[in-house]
């Protein structure tokens, strides 16, 4: 039998408990539908005084960092330069910087050369240099050479240092006003926040845009709303936010990944677009630049300004066994070394002390020893101690931009071996400036013995000289994984430059490696001769890594194919279109309109193609190829004066280039300027003796104006040069065309030798007897 009041009293209960149970039901539904509807949300950039709450830390490591100062409106309190009407001399030119009506105010050489006042609008870093921005139409910001050492408290003219050895003038590329020089395209995306360049290559004019002046927190974590949402919820109601709802990842990756979050900025590069958020793929927005000649030394050491990720994916601290990554020595906040001053701490966290901090290894004096400073190539005073520091050894560096001290991120071990051979820096002389290498690597060989580590630079400058043994060598290095991709990637294209024919037996693996950098690699070294080769090229088409898909639409663009078979038509064009707006991304660029124009010639697209020729020559007047191109555009369209003008041009200022010369003698026959035509063949056949082609024309140009004796003398130069069967039919063509019986006689005997199955040279020879 039930007992009522227990079942009463139990109902009681749970209705209670569903009434308690319900609001917290009903919350746990709000909070799951809006992570649903909120975590897979365009992020949008919310500025970085949003995490100064939650992250004050970082934040105030953050505060005065060289990314808090990277760029800033010119005011009292950034502006770090004496305005107080001072002149400056540079570039053989006095200057004035000044104050008017409370802006700062320079007296420079302007677009025509002439000099005027100019307003400096915005400031660009802070040590050891601060630059000065100013605004010209079309959305333009451009880079004063009037430079401020703040280490030093002086001002320098940028020309006087950084290009002492040449001569800028307005119309030089690299004067302040002209494109090398200009904010928006050089250096606004490593600057600012969220930067959109926003160029219009029709107008040639900018819109650029960002959402905080510095390199602020979302530079490197991403747009950052999503992460405001998920920091709003509860724990519990968290689960559907990735990342903390952040679009990139900082913690939780390897090494590689780490490196590569800091690669957009740091590292010579070309670029495909505005920063991509959405992806941790660096090849879907930069190409890194591979450490090669002439702006690395051939072992890889810095050479011009190339930032540190080329060198620090070649160092050992980079490899899979280590992963030693950016914050392993800097605060990445701060930017600031992780122990101050103590440069030896840094390393001795990995390396051990008993072992590498003792005389035993580095061979040098302590503080405190008696002994003179020595002089570095750089003119840096290096005082008795300093060799004991691991990074006076393995870091050397060097100055750019006048008065910026940079040190090479390879880690790399002095070898004065590889300076007697390939004239490539090493640490012993660069601060033992007086001394010879000889005398820097007899002390390596008493201390460390005879034996040197092979270095892929031997690989690399015996590929240049033409060594056989070289092929093995580069194959070894692409297939050695203990090398750094990027040092693989480089020896692909040594293989595609120096050894074509062996790359073709190779490639179809190359273009299939793990490293978006030596799948481009593989592309870039494909020598297209036949449909072999073509069929390479269409599957990367579909790569996931733009770079890469982007890269063999280029190539495919480039030759002239009548039709893409229909399986990868949907793909080409994709990838193409991708590779447009690239083209039109790096517009900006003389070379980036060259290449925009190039791409347009190959669509015989040649309106918009003349159009963007003759914008890359007006934006700088020293790119003559441009010229050779837009002139065989000329020909193209019939317009054979313009064409003849641009050769005549282009050779005044090339006049050893065979290939054009050749071109411009073809041009002036179609155009029936029959003498001048000979006189360009025969000097290009002057210039290269070993183009059987040209020999063959300069031939057919002397029997057309019946000069038998030249026409003779250059058929049988053909044939010194590639003697067969179409060569020697045309010698002996010319003799019997001429009735010259005697000659073509022996000829033919000789010939029917040769070529035994060619039926027509015993009728030729019956006929003769």
């Amino acid at each position: 039998m039930i007992n009522t009041q227990k079942y009463n009293n139990l109902m009681l209960a749970l209705v209670g408990a569903l009434i308690l149970l319900f609001p917290a039901y009903l919350l746990i539904k709000t909070y799951s539908d809006t992570d649903t509807s909120t975590a897979n949300a365009e992020p949008q950039f919310v500025g970085g005084d949003t995490c100064i709450e939650c992250h004050l830390p970082e934040y105030n490591d953050w505060k005065g960092s060289h990314h808090d100062r990277a760029m800033d409106e010119a005011n009292d309190s950034t502006v770090l330069a004496n305005f107080n009407n001072v002149t400056i001399e540079g570039n053989g030119m006095t200057h004035r910087a000044f104050m008017q009506d409370g802006k700062f105010m320079v007296n420079t050489d302007g677009e025509n050369g002439t000099m005027e006042d100019f307003e400096i609008k915005y400031v660009f870093g802070f040590t050891p240099l601060q630059q000065f921005l100013v605004e010209f139409d079309g959305g333009r910001l451009q880079t004063l050479p009037l430079t401020w050492n703040t280490l030093d408290s002086v001002w320098y003219h940028m020309a006087d240092s950084t290009y002492a050895d040449q001569d800028i003038h307005h119309n030089n590329w690299l004067h302040w006003t002209n494109q090398a020089q200009n904010w928006n395209s050089m250096c606004a995306d490593c600057h600012s926040t969220n930067l959109q360049k926003n160029y219009d290559p029709h107008t040639d004019t900018y819109n650029t845009t960002w959402s905080e002046i510095d390199v602020s927190c979302e530079a490197c974590h991403g747009p950052s709303s999503n992460h405001l949402t998920w920091a709003a919820l509860p724990e519990y109601a968290r689960d559907d936010f990735e990342n903390y709802g952040l679009p990139v990842k900082t913690s939780g990756i390897n090494n590689e990944q780490y490196v590569d979050n800091c690669a957009r900025c740091h590292s010579r590069r070309s670029s495909l677009s505005d920063f991509d958020y959405s992806t941790q793929n660096i090849h879907n927005h930069i190409i890194p630049n591979l450490p090669d000649i002439p702006t690395w030394h051939l072992d890889g050491q810095i050479q011009d300004e190339d930032y540190v990720y080329a060198s620090f994916i070649q160092s050992k601290m980079y490899t899979k066994e280590r992963e030693v990554q950016c914050n392993d020595c800097h605060n990445v906040h701060s930017g600031q070394l992780l122990f101050g001053d103590d440069y030896n701490k840094l390393c001795l966290q990995c390396h051990t002390a008993d072992v590498y901090e003792t005389p035993d290894h580095h061979f040098h004096k302590t503080e405190g020893m008696p002994g003179d400073a020595v002089i570095s190539d750089s003119g840096v005073k290096f005082d008795v101690g300093s060799g004991t520091l691991c990074i006076n050894c393995h870091m050397h560096g060097q100055y750019y931009m006048g008065v910026d001290y940079r040190r090479d991120h390879s880690f790399r071990v002095p070898r004065p071996d590889l300076s007697i051979k390939y004239d490539v820096p090493n640490a012993c002389n660069q601060c033992h400036a007086d001394k010879s290498n000889q005398w820097s690597e007899n002390y390596i060989t008493k201390w460390y013995g005879e034996s040197r580590t092979y270095h892929f630079a031997q690989a690399f400058d015996d590929a240049r000289n033409g060594e056989a043994h070289a092929l093995g060598r580069l194959k070894g290095i692409i297939n050695d994984e203990l090398y750094p991709h990027s040092i693989r990637a480089l020896s692909i294209q040594y293989l595609g430059n120096f050894f074509q024919d062996s790359l073709k037996h190779e490639v179809e693996s190359y273009l299939s490696n793990l490293y978006p950098d030596m799948r481009v690699a593989a592309i870039r070294s494909i020598q297209v001769a036949g449909e072999e080769d073509i069929n390479l090229l269409y599957p990367m088409l579909v790569d996931d890594t733009k770079a890469v898909r982007t890269e063999a639409a280029r190539i495919l663009s480039s030759l002239g194919l009548e039709q893409i078979p229909q399986k990868h038509q949907k793909a080409f064009d994709i990838a193409i279109s991708e590779y447009e707006q690239i083209l039109l991304y790096n517009a900006d660029f003389p070379i980036g309109k060259f290449n925009l124009a190039n791409f347009y010639y190959n669509k015989a697209e040649y309106g918009p193609a003349e159009q963007f020729y003759l914008k890359a020559l007006k934006q700088d007047e020293e790119l003559h190829f441009v010229k050779l191109n837009l002139a065989y555009l000329y020909n193209r369209i019939q317009k054979n004066d313009k064409a003849a003008l641009l050769f005549e041009d282009y050779l005044k200022h090339e006049p050893t280039d065979a290939q054009a010369r050749y071109s411009y003698g073809l041009l002036l026959s179609e155009m029936k300027k029959y003498d001048a035509s000979l006189k360009q063949l025969i000097r290009s056949h002057n210039l290269q003796p070993e183009r059987a082609r040209v020999a063959h024309n300069i031939a057919m140009m002397f029997e057309f104006q019946g000069d038998k004796a030249n026409t003779e003398l250059y058929l049988k130069k053909e044939i010194a040069i590639v003697n067969d069967y179409n060569s020697n039919a045309e010698l002996l063509r010319f003799y019997l065309s001429n009735k010259m019986t005697a000659k073509a006689k022996p000829l033919a005997i000789q010939m029917n030798k040769t070529f035994p199955d060619v039926a027509e040279l015993k009728q030729v020879i019956e006929q003769l007897k």
